[in-house]
C-alpha cells in the first residue's frame, strides 16, 4: 500500500513540477492578494469633491462663509492629503445640480444671515457607502473651526444605503464575470481538449461563425446571469428601481459589460491549451478588475497607483454605471461617459478576441 502511495505522489509531484507556469502563478497570486487586496481597503479617503456656496441674497462673502471653507479646505486625517476638494458655486441650484449629476459628493449650503440661529444646510449623495459620514465629520468639525456656532442639517438625498445596498450592486458584476469565465471560457479549452472545435474545421461552418457563435452564446449566459442576481438584489438588499426606463437602462448596461467581459476572457482562454493554466491567469484578472472596481470600498480611499488602474477597469464604469441608476435614480445623462467607455472597450475586446481565437483555430 505504501508503495503504490509513493508511486502515486511521485507522479503527481513530477506532474506539477513540469508547468513551472502553474508553479509561477500559484507563488504569485498570494503576493499580488496583499498588495491589491490589502490596499483597495480600508485606505483613507480623500479627495472627496465637495460643493459650497453662500445662500441668497449674496452680497458680501460673509465671516461664516469665508472661516468655514478655509477650514473644509485645510481639513484633512494626520499625515494625509485633504479629505475635501472644495468648489465654490455661484448659486444654490447650481450646485444642486452639479450634486444630482454626481461632480460632487455634497453641497454644503452657508446663510448669507450669520446670526447664530441661521442653519448650514448639507445635501450629500449618500448612496457612496462611508463617504457621507465622513463628510458629515469634516463639516462638523470644520465648523466649530470657523468659530461660529451656526447649527447644521444634514440631507441624504438617497436616504440611508446600507453595506448590502452598495456591495449589492457589485456582486451583479461578479456574476457576469464568474458566468464567462466559469461557463463560457472552461468550456471553449475542454472542447479544445477534447478535440470538438477541431471537428467544427472539417464541417461547412466558417471560422468566424465558430468565433461570433462562443462568444454571443457565452455573452447571453453572463447576460441572464447578472439579470438575474440584479432580481435577487431587489428582493435582499431592498433597493427600489424607481422607473421602468430605470430597469431598462439596468440591462442594457449589464448586456454591454457581459460583451466585453466575454470577449475578453475568450481572448485569454484562446491562449492556454489546459483549465489549469487558464484558471490561475484568470483569478490574477478577476482579482485585479473586482477589486478595483469600487465594488467593496470607494475607489477615494484606494492609493493613486490602484486608481489609474480603476480609469481603466470596465467593471468600475460598470459598478458606476450601475449604482448611478439603482441607488441614485439618475438617467441616461449621467451614466453617458460609462457607457462610451464600456462600448469602447467592448469594441477592442471583441476585436481581441476574435483576433486571438482565429489564430488559434489556424
Amino acid at each position: 500500500m505504501i508503495r503504490g502511495a509513493v508511486a502515486i505522489f511521485t507522479r503527481d509531484f513530477k506532474k506539477f513540477l513540469s508547468n513551472p507556469f502553474v508553479i509561477v502563478m500559484t507563488l504569485f497570486m498570494p503576493v499580488m492578494y496583499l498588495l491589491i487586496f490589502g490596499n483597495a481597503m480600508g485606505g483613507a479617503i480623500v479627495h472627496i469633491p465637495l460643493g459650497v456656496v453662500q445662500d441668497e441674497p449674496y452680497l458680501t462673502e460673509t465671516p461664516l462663509f469665508s472661516a468655514a471653507v478655509q477650514e473644509l479646505k485645510d481639513f484633512h486625517q494626520p499625515e494625509k492629503p485633504p479629505t475635501f476638494d472644495v468648489t465654490v458655486y455661484t448659486s444654490e441650484e447650481v450646485a444642486k445640480q452639479a450634486l444630482s449629476q454626481g461632480r460632487i459628493s455634497a453641497a454644503v449650503i452657508f446663510p448669507s444671515d450669520v446670526a447664530a440661529d441661521t442653519t448650514v444646510r448639507v445635501y450629500e449623495d449618500s448612496s457612496d457607502y462611508m463617504v457621507p459620514t465622513l463628510i458629515e465629520a469634516g463639516v462638523t468639525a470644520s465648523m466649530a473651526g470657523s468659530g461660529f456656532p451656526n447649527p447644521v442639517v444634514f440631507n441624504r438625498i438617497y436616504g440611508n444605503v446600507d453595506y448590502i445596498m452598495f456591495f449589492g450592486v457589485g456582486v451583479i458584476v461578479m456574476a457576469i464575470f464568474m458566468t464567462t469565465m466559469m461557463g463560457g471560457a472552461f468550456a471553449l479549452i475542454r472542447d479544445r481538449e477534447l478535440g470538438i472545435i477541431e471537428g467544427y474545421l472539417v464541417t461547412p461552418v466558417k471560422r468566424s461563425s465558430i468565433i461570433l457563435g462562443t462568444i454571443g452564446s457565452t455573452t447571453v449566459r453572463a447576460f441572464l446571469a447578472g439579470t438575474i442576481i440584479f432580481l435577487f438584489d431587489i428582493l435582499i438588499t431592498g433597493v427600489v428601481v424607481r422607473k421602468p426606463e430605470d430597469f431598462l437602462l439596468v440591462l442594457l448596461v449589464i448586456f454591454i459589460a457581459s460583451i466585453g467581459v466575454t470577449s475578453l476572457v475568450v481572448a485569454l482562454a484562446s491562449r492556454f491549451s489546459t483549465q489549469q493554466e487558464y484558471a490561475s491567469v484568470v483569478a490574477f484578472f478577476n482579482l485585479i478588475l473586482f477589486m478595483t472596481s469600487g465594488a467593496f470600498y470607494p475607489i477615494l480611499g484606494m492609493p493613486p497607483w490602484l486608481q489609474w488602474i480603476a480609469l481603466i477597469n470596465p467593471e468600475a464604469y460598470t459598478v458606476h454605471a450601475l449604482r448611478s441608476i439603482i441607488l441614485r435614480g439618475q438617467g441616461l445623462a449621467v451614466i453617458a461617459p460609462d457607457l462610451i467607455a464600456l462600448g469602447i472597450f467592448s469594441a477592442v475586446a471583441i476585436t481581441l478576441g476574435i483576433t486571438t481565437y482565429r489564430r488559434t483555430l489556424e
